[in-house]
Parts: structure tokens; C-alpha cells; sequence
């Protein structure tokens, strides 16, 4: 059984806040951190009502105020929308404040629709393809090579660990070939995950930061003391999946009893497709799920998310993936 780390998207319940939401990721990151979990991610989405971790750097150094020895980073940062040196004066500064302990995730997506993209770039002319020659650029800030003629401060030196995300074959290609730990987002594009694992590790390249391959794979997990109540928890992440799909993102919803039940075939279809790598159940229920996704991708991690409207309840959560791993490990 692999490690477990944790993606958090900072969801603002309805009824809530943003500093509520923010407070509630620091303190779940220290509660993660006391469970042994490896690192704590956050990720960069724009003008969605129900994720308050745009401001991504920000979010990190939040955590990392309230962590001391978890890994914290970016799960991730969409280099489409920032230029390589701002984020390297952001990361940087975040080794600065935490060294050692900084992940740098790096994603080609914008994490917006293209109206929000445009807000954000004020201009959608950006070659998309230009995403290596980015990732090389901000590689070059953090050496402090003179390949750019700038010196970044902070940045220059800095050495927080970089890695390319992805939900396609196109990550998995740019990490083999950078010689870069990769991440896959299984927890919502499940579909090309084994086809993306298998390019990674076929054509990876050994590079200064990594001497082989390294995968994590997004999966969701709903857990509690019995399967009827984690069932009841993940209608939350069903609720927010069906309305981001169907064009009206919304805040994280309070659960519903019977929500699968009113959504009929086709609405079933899309849930169990986009959750497909999941476990959702008891203590039990939640140990077979993870066995099984890590038989299937022999990933080195689990990047384990979940959206749950109940603070305690997603802390409970935890806990309870956390001794589902331990027990695992022990039975190995």
C-alpha cells in the first residue's frame, strides 16, 4: 500500500464563507499532517462559486502556517495563465518560508471556461502548446542558470519539487520526457489514467530532480462509520459534479437522501462514469476500494480527495482512509 496525500479544492459549503472555507483547509491540512499523510495539495480553479483556491500560492502559505512537516503545494498551478517568472517569485517565496516541504504541480489546463480565461490573460492567443518551453523557463528561474537573463527573487536557488499534472495522454509525455513526477486526475477524468500511467513509465527519462518514475493517481473517498452514511456524504460531490457538467456550477450542496434515485439513467451514467475511481462506504468498503486502485495502477501515491458539506464528517473521513492504509500496509 503506497502513501496517501490529500487534494483539497477549498469548497465553500452553501450557507458558508470564504474565510470559513479557508479556515476549514488549514485546519484539515493539520489534521491530515497528525494522520500521516504525505502532502497536502490545493488546486487553481477561477470563477467557480464553490472553490475558494484561486489565489493559490496564497492558499499554500495559509496551510503551510498551520502544518510543520507535510508537504504542501499546488495540485495545481496553471502555468497557461501565469507568466513563468511570477510563479517562480511565488514558489520561491513559499520555499523560503516552508523549505523542504513545497510541491510546485504544474497543468497545461486554465481551470476557468474561456470567458474567465480571458478576464484572467485578457487574451485567449496563448499557445497552449507552448506549456514545455514554460515548464523549461520556469525550470531555468529556479537554477538561476542565466539561460533567461533575469534573476528571480525570490527563486533563484530555490528548490521546490516540480511536477506535471495531467487528465490526458499529453501530461504523461511531458513528464516522461522532463524526467518529472506526475500526478493523474482519476478523481474526475478516469478515462485514459491506465493508457497515461503506462506512456509515463514506458517513456520516461532520468533527469537531476528524479532517477525513475513516480505516479500519483486522484481518488475519491467518501468514508464514515457505516456505508449508508458515506452514501449519504458523497450526494455533496454528486450534486456539484452534475451541475459543473450541465453548466451551473454552484457552492458545495448538504447532502440529499435518494439523490442517485432522482436522477434516472442517463444522469447515473455520468456520475458513475466521471466517479468511477472512487470508494464510498464504511471502514471495510473504503480498504477493498484502495487496494483495488492501487492493484490496477501501481501508483507510488494516492492523492485521495473528497468534498464532504460537514467539516467533522470530511475529518472523520480522513481518519478513517488513514487506518484503512495503515491496516494494508500491515496485512502486506
Amino acid at each position: 500500500m503506497p502513501n496517501l496525500s490529500f487534494l483539497d479544492l477549498v469548497p465553500v459549503v452553501e450557507g458558508g464563507t470564504v474565510p470559513q472555507a479557508l479556515n476549514r483547509a488549514a485546519d484539515l491540512a493539520a489534521h491530515a499532517e497528525t494522520l500521516g499523510y504525505s502532502r497536502y495539495w490545493v488546486a487553481e480553479h477561477h470563477g467557480m462559486a464553490g472553490i475558494a483556491s484561486a489565489a493559490t500560492a496564497v492558499v499554500i502559505a495559509h496551510i503551510g502556517a498551520a502544518t510543520r512537516t507535510i508537504r504542501i503545494g499546488s495540485g495545481g498551478i496553471m502555468l497557461p495563465n501565469h507568466a513563468p517568472l511570477v510563479i517562480a517569485e511565488q514558489f520561491g517565496t513559499l520555499h523560503a518560508l516552508f523549505p523542504g516541504r513545497i510541491d510546485l504541480g504544474l497543468g497545461r489546463a486554465p481551470g476557468s471556461d474561456q470567458r474567465v480565461a480571458r478576464a484572467m490573460r485578457r487574451t485567449l492567443d496563448s499557445d497552449p502548446n507552448a506549456f514545455p518551453q514554460d515548464v523549461l523557463e520556469l525550470q531555468s528561474y529556479f537554477a538561476n542558470d542565466g539561460q533567461t537573463g533575469i534573476v528571480a527573487t525570490p527563486g533563484a536557488g530555490a528548490k521546490p519539487d516540480l511536477w506535471i499534472l495531467g487528465s490526458s495522454l499529453y501530461g504523461a509525455q511531458v513528464a516522461a520526457q522532463f524526467g518529472l513526477p506526475y500526478a493523474f486526475a482519476s478523481h474526475f477524468a478516469p478515462d485514459a489514467l491506465d493508457q497515461a500511467l503506462d506512456m509515463y513509465r514506458r517513456h520516461f527519462r532520468p533527469s537531476a530532480q528524479l532517477d525513475r518514475p513516480y505516479a500519483i493517481a486522484g481518488f475519491n473517498v467518501f468514508a464514515a462509520d457505516t456505508d449508508a452514511e458515506a452514501e449519504l456524504l458523497a450526494t455533496s460531490q454528486q450534486q456539484a459534479f452534475v451541475a459543473l457538467r450541465t453548466g451551473n456550477p454552484r457552492q458545495l450542496p448538504p447532502p440529499v437522501a435518494g439523490y442517485r434515485d432522482s436522477l434516472g439513467a442517463q444522469g447515473n451514467a455520468v456520475l458513475d462514469q466521471v466517479l468511477s475511481c472512487s470508494a464510498i462506504g464504511g471502514p471495510a468498503k473504503v480498504a477493498q476500494g484502495l487496494a483495488a486502485f492501487v492493484a490496477r495502477t501501481q501508483v507510488n501515491e494516492v492523492m485521495v480527495t473528497s468534498a464532504i458539506y460537514d467539516h467533522d464528517a470530511r475529518k472523520r473521513s480522513l481518519s478513517i482512509t488513514a487506518a484503512a492504509a495503515r491496516d494494508l500496509k500491515v496485512a502486506a
